[in-house]
């Protein structure tokens, strides 16, 4: 399934500086559906490449982490249930910036 991510707010720093990317990845063995949880485990195992735990909190992402999927927050679609389908986009923006 092709996806395309973007981080922003300082959260592209833990992807070697790149904000937009352009992915394929496919739901877990067993399932047909691919759920942002689903998501979020590739994405801290595939993009994410130095201090994960800024991204992510257990399972989700951490707290001050916007995420939008296809321009909407995600606590309107079931957050870590929601299910993703072809070409969609996903935002994560960090909301926490130091003073």
């Amino acid at each position: 399934m092709q996806l395309t991510l973007e981080f922003g707010g300082g959260l592209e720093l833990l992807c070697d500086s790149v904000k937009s990317h352009n992915i394929n990845v496919d739901p877990q063995d067993g399932e047909e559906q691919l759920t942002m949880k689903n998501l979020l485990s590739w994405v801290r195992a595939n993009v994410i490449k130095e201090r994960p735990e800024m991204f992510m909190k257990g399972d989700s992402v951490r707290p001050g982490v916007l995420v939008l999927v296809n321009d909407t927050d995600w606590e309107l679609s079931g957050q870590l249930e929601t299910v993703l389908e072809e070409k969609d986009s996903v935002v994560f923006i960090s909301t926490l910036h130091g003073g």
